[in-house]
């Protein structure tokens, strides 16, 4: 931050839609699991994802009882800590550079994600150093808790074939 107080980065107009969300992230479906991100504050941001039965990986996990897996919830923290990754950056993902996914701890499942679920996602930078962004995160239906992490994220420049 400067002494004013402001953020030392550009904040995207919000709320940000999917098109906007797709400039940030590399992912494309089914595996992009940010549906729009709410708010980006100095150090945090909050973003969703509609759980709907038409989810592919609904369809075997379980039939007859669908839940979202819990690895696919991480992975949804994970992304929107990205995207607070390249906006505080004041960054797009380039063919040259991109956040990957560097580790999870302390992960914990405390609710069910089911279809018709909106899965809100808030994530906080919490440590950076030598290139690794460390985000404590959070997921809730409905304000209960459904998932708690310690996600970090790397910046790394993608190699060209």
């Amino acid at each position: 931050m400067t002494e004013s107080n402001t953020p030392a980065f550009t904040k995207p107009e919000l709320p940000m839609q999917i098109q906007t969300i797709r400039e940030y992230l590399p992912h494309r479906y089914p595996f992009l699991l940010v549906d729009r991100v709410t708010d980006i504050t100095d150090s945090g941001i909050v973003g969703y994802k509609n759980v709907s039965m038409n989810e592919e990986f609904l369809q075997g996990h379980f039939p007859g009882f669908p839940i979202m897996p819990g690895v696919l919830i991480v992975e949804a923290m994970a992304q929107i800590s990205g995207i607070l990754g390249f906006v505080m950056n004041n960054q797009k993902p380039s063919s040259d550079k991109i956040f990957l996914f560097a580790g999870a701890e302390r992960v914990r499942f405390k609710k069910q994600v089911v279809p018709g679920d909106q899965l809100v996602l808030k994530s906080e930078l919490v440590m950076q150093k030598r290139g690794i962004y460390k985000y404590n995160c959070i997921a809730t239906v409905d304000g209960i808790v459904a998932a708690t992490a310690e996600i970090m994220i790397t910046q790394q420049k993608t190699e060209q074939a």
